[in-house]
């Protein structure tokens, strides 16, 4: 199943069918069964025949849940955070958070600074050096119960954080830096590790980066960041929890105004945002 947020309402897709729900968002992600929550509702929502304006219409799939952030979770993302802030002297930090038993949990975004779906993204008006991260996000209910998945994009300053990794929450949290999308997508069980994130930015209409990589490569389980989050914090309408990123551009790579970055999740969708500043 996927559920969509629009300015029109709720939209359930579910075998190639669409319902309209009468309730309210945060409900829903308080389940404490969201799968059998929406089975339950399925039947007795109005049918859509014409799905097409509400998925022209989409919002962020988010209500009043607070968007948080995990840090080198891939070998990837430790290399490129530890090239970055070698010359601070900062580097040997990520190294001993990529081995350490707690893992790097940072706050991302309040509900009303994240985009949706073919919104605009920002890159800081005083950064030289921004990237987009592809990530798989998570929804997690109030209990701490990972009810369904999207997508996400943590839009990072890479020149800030490198001249001290104090200075992560500029280079992390700023209006525009953050997008999810399209939908939550609310499968039975576990998403397979199997599954791939792929990153493609255009420029001009050309490819100028593209990447792939499985959740596999992660090294630490999604139930493991979800138990540190909750450890010692409360979330009544739940939370959003982006897993890290194990795609990074190269060094002499920047985001551009006009850029297209499409980060896709094959059970989930595709997530398309334009760069602006």
């Amino acid at each position: 199943m996927k559920l969509y947020r629009t300015t029109q309402g709720i939209l359930l897709e579910h075998q190639g069918a669409f319902r309209i729900l009468q309730t309210e968002w945060d409900a829903l992600i308080r389940s404490a069964n969201l799968p059998a929550t929406l089975e339950g509702l399925w039947s007795h929502s109005p049918l859509v025949e014409d799905p097409a304006p509400y998925l022209h219409a989409m919002l962020p799939p988010v209500g009043q849940q607070e968007l948080w952030a995990s840090g080198v979770t891939y070998l990837r993302s430790k290399s490129a955070r530890m090239e970055e802030s070698r010359e601070a002297g900062g580097g040997n930090f990520y190294d001993k958070v990529y081995e350490a038993p707690r893992p790097e949990l940072f706050f991302k975004a309040m509900p009303h600074r994240i985009a949706g779906h073919r919104q605009p993204i920002r890159i800081r008006r005083d950064a030289l050096w921004n990237v987009p991260e592809p990530e798989l996000t998570l929804v997690i209910n109030p209990s701490g119960r990972i009810c369904a998945y999207t997508i996400g994009n943590d839009v990072s300053s890479r020149d800030i954080e490198g001249e001290n990794p104090l200075y992560l929450p500029q280079a992390k949290s700023y209006e525009g830096s953050a997008a999810i999308g399209p939908c939550l997508w609310v499968p039975d069980g576990p998403i397979p590790p199997e599954t791939e994130i792929h990153l493609q930015i255009l420029r001009g209409g050309v490819v100028e980066f593209e990447d792939t990589v499985a959740l596999a490569r992660m090294k630490r389980s999604l139930e493991e960041l979800v138990s540190y989050l909750y450890r010692e914090l409360d979330f009544p309408n739940g939370s959003l929890l982006m897993t890290g990123t194990g795609i990074v551009p190269p060094n002499d790579f920047t985001l551009q105004v006009g850029d297209q970055v499409r980060i896709r999740i094959d059970p989930v969708g595709v997530l398309e945002n334009t760069v602006t500043r």
